[in-house]
């Protein structure tokens, strides 16, 4: 008997439903990108854009990552039968920071009183910090052809994560002016609030990159490449 003939071809291109996953990518990208060209054009009609504060946010910043990230995964999803490694290493690190901006935003930010600076319309913040993050943790449920993770790979998520921690508080610093009020160690607390803060956080982050490469190893045995993979 040939043994051609018994052995399982891979299939040669994307099904249609992750097709349609690749479609929804697209669609959120757009989506998460229209919010934030309407946040910028609404305070810059409103004189009061400041363009080294908006986008020293880590919300602005991963938000802009998400756009990348959906577009290029949404593209390939259209072209290949299965994700790349890297993309979907990536993908765990950017679904890590859209549910903690998700979380820390509606636990900690969303009922602050004002500040008496320019808020906005509304529907872009909802946007970036409650729709976006649960569409982005849906499709890494549901989303097909994505490869089992190495758990070393958890580490990859707090690459980003510290190098902006670095410059939120090098900033503050020496401006005065903090991303966030949980990072002043000028308000009630002090620095030990604001470590405590910080590592609940990269914590969480940690928790919830280790949870992405459990549910993408069940039932699954790691490819080879990966143990061999030093990096």
């Amino acid at each position: 008997m040939n043994s051609a003939a018994t052995t399982p071809r891979a299939p040669e291109g994307p099904t249609p439903y992750r097709r349609l996953v690749g479609g929804v990518r697209i669609l959120l990208a757009a989506l998460v990108l229209t919010a934030i060209i309407t946040q910028i054009t609404d305070q810059i009609l409103n004189d009061a854009f400041d363009p080294a504060a908006y986008f020293g946010y880590f919300t602005i910043q991963s938000s802009l990552m998400n756009v990348v990230v959906l577009a290029v995964g949404g593209v390939l999803a259209l072209r290949l039968p299965a994700e790349p490694e890297l993309l979907a290493r990536v993908r765990m690190s950017t679904l890590a920071y859209a549910v903690i901006t998700g979380v820390v935003y509606n636990l900690l930010l969303r009922n602050l009183p004002s500040d008496g600076s320019f808020a906005g319309l509304d529907w872009p913040n909802e946007v970036l910090h409650v729709w976006a993050p649960a569409l982005i943790l849906l499709d890494w449920l549901l989303a097909p052809g994505r490869p089992a993770l190495a758990w070393k790979r958890i580490w990859f998520a707090l690459i980003y994560p510290l190098a902006w921690l670095a410059y939120a508080l090098l900033r503050g610093a020496l401006t005065d002016w903090w991303t966030y009020p949980f990072l002043n160690p000028g308000e009630p607390g002090g620095w030990p609030s604001v470590l405590l803060y910080i590592v609940v956080i990269a914590a969480v982050i940690v928790m919830i990159s280790a949870a992405a490469i459990g549910l993408s190893r069940v039932g699954r045995r790691e490819p080879a490449l990966l143990e061999a993979d030093p990096v």
